[in-house]
């Protein structure tokens, strides 16, 4: 079976840190690109961040870029997310997905586990 595992997430304060993981089993990440999405409080669901390790390109969300750094490690089967300066409005359940397949169009019983990320002001 082909999943995407999320995990890393926790309770921090605002100003905190936190690295997301997202590992993939049963199939091997290669050069497709990447995406990490959120939900947030409330049910909206936003493209957070994408990698392309083809072309070394990478793209955030305004309200992220500056803070958070997307990454790839196709030995460890493994896409990060190192989120720096939390804020309280980056609190939400984090998604990871190939960036083609566009989580936020899908049906929600369709996206993996995610994980939950809080930020305490």
């Amino acid at each position: 079976e082909m999943r995407l595992v999320e995990s890393g997430g926790g309770s921090v304060q605002a100003g905190g840190s936190l690295r997301l993981s997202c590992t993939a089993s049963g199939f091997t990440l290669t050069t497709e690109p990447m995406a990490w999405y959120r939900q947030v409080p409330g049910g909206e669901c936003e493209l957070v961040s994408t990698i392309s390790v083809s072309d070394g390109t990478t793209y955030y969300t305004d309200s992220v870029r500056g803070r958070f750094t997307i990454s790839q490690d196709n030995a460890k089967n493994t896409v990060y997310l190192q989120m720096d300066s939390l804020k309280p409005n980056d609190t939400g359940v984090y998604y990871c997905a190939a960036s083609a397949w566009q989580l936020c169009t899908r049906p929600k019983s369709m996206w993996g586990q995610g994980t939950q990320v809080t930020v305490s002001s």
